[in-house]
């Protein structure tokens, strides 16, 4: 893994063609006023409208981008672990493509990771000074009961496993991500029962959020694939698969 990129960005996206620019552009100039050797990786998961000729279009003028397609649509999950398997970064940022968490919040994980951290996530469930969060009141309910679940069926300790910006020094990342089976958007829960049982350690992080129109989550229909995974992700924790 190359030492020149100090932090490679995972973006997977689907069908995020009116959404995706801005967040894009916002993450470049931000990493390019740090002055940080960066790349960001937008995984297209099978999308049927122009996301991966977007990202291709901007790469022009923004070479630390790169587009990976995949065909057919597979799942959030898998989306990040192949953008995950391309990543050269010594430090690897998951962050989704609406930037509901502004890139800026990378801040505040990157501290964590400087205290002793392998692994910092983002929490909306945390309070802090500075933070503020944004979310609809449907999404604070149908989140409070799936936490609860998380907490009877997975991994306990962590408020909010399921916000999607997450840092990782890169040898976590490494060990980690290839192990995953779950597809969707249970991932980040098989995650952190595997980042537990391996021994990295995991600090959760008040960031900044807020709610963005025109998500892809759909929130009965998901959030019962999501208890699904959840019931895998217990019984091969109780068999010892990684």
């Amino acid at each position: 893994m190359s030492s020149s990129i100090a932090v490679s960005v995972v973006v997977a996206a689907y069908n995020e063609e009116a959404r995706l620019e801005p967040t894009l552009r916002a993450m470049l100039g931000y990493f390019r006023s740090r002055a940080l050797d960066v790349e960001v990786i937008v995984v297209d998961d099978g999308s049927s409208d122009g996301t991966t000729a977007l990202v291709e279009r901007l790469a022009g003028a923004m070479p630390e981008l790169r587009a990976v397609r995949l065909a057919p649509n597979h799942g959030k999950g898998y989306a990040v672990r192949a953008g995950v398997g391309r990543a050269r970064g010594a430090l690897v940022l998951c962050a989704d493509a609406d930037g509901a968490a502004p890139i800026e919040e990378i801040e505040r994980l990157e501290a964590a990771l400087a205290a002793g951290a392998d692994v910092a996530i983002g929490s909306r469930a945390l309070g802090g000074e500075g933070v503020r969060v944004v979310a609809r009141l449907h999404r604070r309910l149908i989140g409070r009961v799936f936490h609860q679940l998380v907490k009877l069926l997975a991994v306990r300790g962590f408020r909010d496993t399921q916000c999607g910006f997450k840092l990782f020094r890169a040898v976590a990342a490494r060990d980690l991500f290839p192990r995953l089976r779950v597809d969707g958007f249970g991932y980040d829960v098989e995650l952190l029962v595997l980042a537990q049982r391996r021994g990295y350690r995991v600090t959760e992080v008040p960031v900044n959020w807020r709610h963005q129109p025109g998500s892809h989550l759909r929130l009965v229909r998901d959030s019962l694939r999501m208890a699904r995974d959840l019931w895998a992700i217990r019984a091969r924790a109780r068999r010892g698969d990684e």
